[in-house]
């Protein structure tokens, strides 16, 4: 365990799967297979930007102007996205998350969110990652340690790569019915059918330029209740598949064309598994009310596939 940039760095390993949990917001910041990177992270000692593998508790995405009325109660959440004049994926981005439990292939780390402005409610999370033979399984999960029912939403936001210098060559799959239409703020403003337009990728199809920063939803699942993103490589002979399991509801795809860092944009996409869309504490879409002692769990993983070297 070293100290730097993002804190304590909790190592995993599973044959030759290797994987990092950082101190700082719980994220994830390396994720790698043999001799293939499958997360486009992040350094160490560097500054965590875009969202890169990290936690989204307990709102994913963004809460126009940050106000929000719940149970008859007006409540203000802190702009954290200013030029937008949004509050953006939750309170503990930026809070350092103690080790709960450490073995050779899992790091369980959590943390508490305390009542504070915007967010009067008290919760204990806690995010379990998993090397197994499916690859990296993730468990976020959330108590409400108040006596209010408090509203809930959960989601993470890591970057893949199948080892293109850029996502367009790249071969995407989502196995989703309906997309999400966004105003200029990021906000929803209502949903439509996929089918037909250039957000369809139900079949598999390169990127191309299209820039995606796009939430699905009516995910198709398998018999076992996940949903699966695939991101290929333009060969079809390796790649990386996001599932999508108990708790995601939504997922949001990413291409990174506004990261602040041009040398960073489309070259991973974002496939941030989601439990609410944006703005559910505003609509109160897909909102989780979350009672005194009661539980919300959200569970995603990657799969890669292909040879490794």
């Amino acid at each position: 365990m070293s100290r730097n940039a993002t804190g304590a760095q909790w190592q995993m390993r599973n044959g030759d799967q290797t994987a990092v949990v950082v101190e700082l917001g719980g994220a994830l910041r390396h994720y790698a297979v043999g001799g293939r990177t499958v997360l486009d992270g992040f350094d160490a000692d560097a500054r965590i930007t875009g969202g890169r593998g990290q936690l989204l508790v307990p709102w994913p995405n963004r809460v126009g102007g940050g106000r929000y009325t719940w149970k008859g109660q007006d409540l203000q959440l802190p702009l954290t996205e200013p030029d937008s004049g949004n509050a953006i994926h939750g309170l503990l981005r930026w809070s350092a998350w103690r080790l709960l439990d450490q073995q050779e292939d899992r790091v369980t780390t959590g943390t508490t969110l305390f009542p504070q402005p915007g967010y009067p409610f008290p919760l204990d999370v806690s995010a379990e990652y998993r090397l197994g033979p499916e690859g990296l399984a993730v468990a976020v999960t959330a108590t409400n340690l108040g006596e209010a029912v408090a509203p809930y939403g959960a989601g993470q936001h890591p970057y893949l790569t199948v080892g293109t210098d850029l996502v367009d060559e790249a071969l995407l799959t989502v196995p989703a019915r309906y997309r999400l239409r966004t105003d200029e703020q990021g906000l929803p403003v209502g949903s439509e059918p996929v089918q037909g337009t250039a957000y369809d990728f139900r079949a598999p199809r390169p990127i191309g330029e299209q820039p995606l920063d796009t939430a699905f939803t009516e995910l198709d699942r398998d018999p076992s209740g996940r949903a699966v993103v695939r991101l290929a490589h333009p060969s079809g002979q390796h790649g990386v598949d996001v599932w999508l399991g108990e708790g995601t509801k939504f997922v949001q795809v990413y291409t990174g064309d506004t990261l602040p860092e041009p040398e960073r944009r489309r070259r991973g996409i974002a496939v941030e598994a989601m439990s609410c869309p944006a703005d559910a504490f505003r609509s109160g879409r897909a909102v989780t009310a979350l009672a005194p002692g009661a539980q919300h769990v959200l569970r995603w993983g990657i799969t890669p596939w292909g040879p490794t070297t």
